[in-house]
């Protein structure tokens, strides 16, 4: 059964996107954790970055200057934080590779 996320990239499933390109798609977030909350998630399934290879080298990197023009366009001037959180105990909650770009307010450390 395909995952939410690729539920939303075959457009089965409606999302507030604000990029998308040949390898992978950034929409907002549904349940968001910062006045701005977007994910960036690839085309190519691939449950986490534990299942990454080498093979991956150029999607890791796209996806991750992806994360940077999303914050460039959604205005985040003052900072944003990058999250990818991988396997149950990393608090995944979708076994599909994504990167949180959260901003919009203050981030402290630790996050929780």
């Amino acid at each position: 059964m395909p995952t939410l996320f690729q539920r939303i990239i075959d457009k089965e499933i409606p999302a507030k996107i604000v990029h998308e390109d040949e390898l992978c798609l950034a929409f907002h977030d549904v349940a968001p954790q910062a006045p701005t909350h977007v994910l960036v998630i690839p085309k190519k399934e691939l449950a986490n970055l534990a299942a990454a290879s080498g093979a991956d080298q150029a999607l890791l990197g796209h996806l991750l200057l992806t994360a940077k023009k999303v914050a460039e366009q959604l205005g985040l001037t003052n900072g944003y934080r990058t999250v990818i959180n991988c396997g149950r105990d990393g608090g995944q909650s979708v076994d599909h590779l994504h990167i949180h770009v959260l901003g919009g307010r203050a981030l402290h450390w630790p996050p929780g």
